[in-house]
């Protein structure tokens, strides 16, 4: 995770992928996993509310190791499973809708987790870099893109109040449950947008 809120993958950073020459093969401490290979505590996932329901199918997943790593707790990679994973099953990469929800979700997840009061200039840096993404699609010819990015931030501030109950509930759970501080483990200093598009950095490895 970056310091805006975008998440990224060794191996994967937007849409670049590394061919995999076992480079990432060793285990370590990580941010966030994939939902769709994730291992985590029964007791854990119902105490702290699992995922939100709201979200539907985008970056839950992430949401909720946000969650726990702001109570303490810590996600591992073991790069030696294996995992059978229909990617796209849900909702094609190119579709508007699934465009909507990265939006809508990631924003939601940065105000549900992020911690004070640095979380006022994140999300207020995101309106702005959101808007440059909305204008790149339009100059694509991807009308329908822009408009899902704005029907994302509609969204978000239609149900403002709603999630920073959520935030708040979250924060009683961590004190209700005696959780220790926030592990930053795997959350960076640096912009991910900056060292891609203006340093070239294409590889997890050069970061």
């Amino acid at each position: 995770m970056d310091a805006l809120g975008y998440p990224f993958c060794r191996g994967r950073i937007f849409d670049h992928v590394e061919d995999d020459h076992g480079q990432y093969d060793e285990p370590m401490e990580v941010f966030w996993t994939s939902g769709a290979a994730m291992v985590v505590r029964t007791d854990l996932f119902q105490k702290f509310g699992g995922f939100d329901k709201h979200f539907f199918a985008h970056q839950e997943e992430i949401d909720f190791c946000w969650r726990l790593k702001r109570a303490g707790y810590k996600f591992m990679v073991y790069p030696k499973s294996v995992v059978y994973h229909l990617g796209g099953g849900t909702l094609e990469y190119d579709k508007p809708r699934k465009t909507f929800l990265n939006f809508r979700n990631n924003l939601n997840t940065i105000l549900k987790n992020e911690q004070s009061p640095k979380v006022a200039l994140v999300f207020l840096a995101r309106l702005v870099l959101d808007g440059v993404a909305g204008i790149k699609f339009l100059l694509d010819g991807k009308f329908q893109h822009t408009l899902a990015i704005l029907r994302a931030h509609l969204s978000v501030y239609l149900h403002f109040i709603g999630t920073m109950g959520k935030r708040e509930r979250y924060r009683l759970l961590r004190k209700k449950y005696n959780c220790g501080g926030p592990n930053l483990t795997g959350q960076k200093k640096f912009s991910i947008l900056w060292k891609f598009h203006f340093q070239k950095k294409k590889k997890f490895s050069q970061l």
